[in-house]
């Protein structure tokens, strides 16, 4: 067998989490996905994988190795894409999903200039605040906040964003503005639905830490109707700052506490393979970390 195909069937294989899972991808059998991993071990003389009929998990032989021919093929296939897609333009759809709360100025303000850079690549935009299955509903990447993105695909931090405790004027003046994070319990929340925020701690000056308490007085899985609720004087919200950054430059928005911070959150890049990754998603991967590196009023 073919050691190079041997070593791709190996990282499939632990990436995608099972043998018939890797060889869908790799549009090879099952049991040919498992002779690749068996041989792989003859020639090494180490066991790579503990198998059962449930799970598979790496030994420690197989996390090295994991680690070590993972950078060897990513060198060998970022060779041959600088070899023989040199020429090609990126063209064709590309499905795209991402949490609602990237409907902003900014995000379509980047999608305007990529369409400007390549024309001809039609990007498909999902916004959903749920974590899609790639593979199963057809995506090509995901947009994702996390500080733990998924072991079974490839992660490319895009940007660190900071999240704002806002509420409107006008319900602060009716509540009274809160001076510490234990006032905050006081007032009404409008909380996502998808999210658990019970254990979120808040950081003050100093290093001091407060947790925060919310009262919930709805609960959302959309991020627009969130940010609509807040203006409309309902309550206050825990929102990212692509959403409320021109409310708040504006005065129709307030921030609470603003010397007590939440821990800011990564956005990846997520996708299936680094395996024969096509130009149009290359180029959108690297145009997003290129723009959304910039400070928000360079952006």
């Amino acid at each position: 067998m073919d050691r190079l195909t041997s070593l791709r069937v190996f990282r499939e294989v632990v990436e995608a989490g099972s043998f018939a899972a890797a060889a869908a991808r790799l549009e090879i059998s099952a049991p040919m996905a498992s002779k690749h991993v068996a041989q792989l071990e003859r020639s090494l003389g180490a066991r790579l994988l503990h198998r059962s009929s449930r799970h598979l998990s790496l030994t420690e032989a197989g996390q090295a190795w994991y680690a070590q021919s993972g950078r060897a093929l990513d060198l060998l296939d970022a060779a041959e894409a600088a070899i023989s897609r040199r020429n090609e333009a990126p063209r064709g759809q590309l499905k795209v999903s991402a949490p609602v709360w990237c409907a902003t100025p900014r995000i379509a303000r980047v999608l305007a200039d990529y369409r400007e850079r390549f024309p001809e690549v039609l990007v498909d935009m999902h916004l959903e605040n749920r974590k899609v299955d790639l593979a199963a509903d057809g995506y090509d990447l995901a947009l994702r906040a996390t500080e733990e993105p998924s072991p079974a695909l490839i992660a490319r931090p895009l940007i660190r964003l900071q999240f704002h405790l806002v509420a409107a004027p006008d319900y602060l003046a009716r509540t009274g503005r809160p001076a510490t994070p234990a006032e905050l319990a006081k007032l009404h929340a409008i909380v996502p639905s998808y999210v658990n925020i019970e254990g979120l701690t808040l950081k003050g000056p100093g290093g001091r830490q407060a947790p925060l308490r919310l009262q919930p007085v709805m609960k959302s899985d959309d991020t627009t109707l969130t940010l609509h609720a807040v203006r409309a004087g309902m309550g206050m919200a825990f929102l990212p700052e692509w959403l409320v950054d021109e409310d708040l430059e504006a005065g129709r928005l307030l921030r609470l506490v603003p010397e007590y911070t939440a821990p800011a959150i990564t956005l990846f890049a997520v996708y299936m393979s680094r395996q024969y990754m096509a130009p149009k998603m290359r180029s959108f991967i690297d145009f997003l970390g290129e723009r959304l590196a910039k400070p928000l009023q360079d952006a």
